[in-house]
């Protein structure tokens, strides 16, 4: 498990300006730093992916170098992961995209949450490494049915589970529900806990109203 925050970095910077009440009113730098910390994990992603050694004819002579020979598929989870998966999609510019529409629908008696995949487009996944990329994993329950839902279009490689925020309940439950796929979480930060309506404590609030504005 990679934690961005636990090393000092701009990135502190950027996690400050996403949860601060006052800079949240700006909503194209809400944007705007969730894209840079995409950018900034798909850089330590980066490193764990395959290489093949490679020869670059430059204006004056051959150039020794490296280039990625992964298979890539960047997952976005609608609405709020967009910002998000598009600092991805800066540095893996040539990888496939997936889309899940997937929201909360009102808690059932038993106090369970139900996740709603209201819409899946996926390119095959057979044998591909993929990023499933969104802000805020909380209970964990929406990347379970995402993947879930993903297997139907092939087995991947290896999944890269990437958020910006995430609660130590949300990772528990997919690493209890995830065992057959080689599987690597990548955070900006790992927040205390989950509230009893299941929102990440501190976290930043509703990360897709603040991005694109309240919802109905």
């Amino acid at each position: 498990m990679f934690i961005l925050s636990n090393t000092p970095s701009v990135a502190n910077h950027f996690i400050n300006e996403l949860r601060d009440i006052e800079t949240q009113k700006d909503r194209m730098r809400f944007r705007k730093n969730l894209e840079r910390l995409g950018e900034i994990l798909a850089y330590e992603i980066s490193k764990e992916l395959e290489f093949n050694d490679i020869e670059v004819k430059t204006p004056l002579a051959i150039a020794p170098s490296k280039k990625i020979t992964s298979d890539l598929v960047i997952i976005t989870i609608l609405r709020a992961s967009l910002p998000f998966y598009q600092g991805f999609l800066n540095y893996f510019d040539q990888a496939e995209s997936g889309f899940i529409g997937a929201f909360r629908e009102e808690e059932q008696e038993n106090g369970e949450i139900k996740i709603n995949l209201g819409y899946q487009a996926s390119p095959s996944l057979e044998g591909k490494e993929i990023i499933i990329a969104d802000p805020m994993l909380a209970t964990g329950k929406s990347f379970i049915k995402t993947i879930n839902a993903l297997l139907a279009n092939g087995k991947p490689k290896k999944i890269h589970i990437a958020a910006a925020f995430a609660a130590p309940e949300g990772i528990e439950h997919i690493q209890n529900n995830l065992k057959e796929i080689p599987c690597s979480f990548w955070l900006g930060v790992l927040d205390k806990k989950l509230n009893h309506l299941s929102y990440i404590v501190p976290g930043l609030g509703d990360a897709g109203d603040l991005a694109f504005g309240p919802k109905l």
